[in-house]
């Protein structure tokens, strides 16, 4: 049995209600996770910044203690873990930008290598915002942007979890990146 298979099958079995199906689960996926959110902190040079651990060890909790969710899949798994490492790093930003100063908003620089820092917390936001906007004009390129830059999947990743072509997701990707850079840069 492959990775992807046992995954699978944890992921089948927690969704059973089988109570060792989360520690089965925790070491086949950390590294992934770790990968992922080290995808958003690589470049981070602060040291107030969440390290990757956390960044994992918080969205392991919430993957796993949050609502009910109808895994299908490690691709699914990964999707929502995405989603939850976007959450994370949206609420670090607010609660930072509350401690802060209140959060006056400005430009952001849109590129495919924006990762997160706690000293540009309003650019998390400005950029989850313009996500939400997104995701009404488009909801599946949304969806492409939040896994490929919030959890670092391939266009085949994505592909499979939209149920789509990886050609259909790179076109999404391009008309997502050109859409937000008009969004964050009027």
């Amino acid at each position: 049995m492959n990775e992807d298979s046992e995954i699978t099958g944890i992921l089948k079995r927690l969704k059973a209600g089988d109570a060792g199906a989360a520690s089965a689960l925790a070491p086949m996926v950390y590294r992934e996770l770790k990968r992922i959110a080290a995808a958003h902190l690589r470049r981070e040079q602060h040291a107030e910044s969440i390290q990757p651990t956390a960044l994992v060890n918080e969205a392991y909790m919430r993957l796993l203690l949050g609502q009910a969710t109808d895994w299908k899949d490690r691709v699914h798994f990964y999707a929502v873990a995405a989603q939850t490492v976007r959450h994370i790093l949206v609420d670090r930003a607010r609660a930072r930008l509350t401690d802060k100063r209140g959060g006056e908003l400005r430009r952001v620089e849109f590129s495919d290598n924006f990762l997160y820092v706690e000293s540009r917390s309003d650019e998390v936001l400005e950029l989850n915002d313009a996500l939400d906007r997104l995701a009404v004009a488009s909801p599946r390129a949304s969806k492409v942007v939040e896994m490929r830059y919030f959890a670092g999947m391939t266009d085949e990743e994505i592909a499979e979890s939209l149920g789509t072509s990886s050609r259909t997701v790179r076109r999404d990707w391009r008309i997502a990146r050109a859409w937000l850079r008009n969004e964050l840069h009027p």
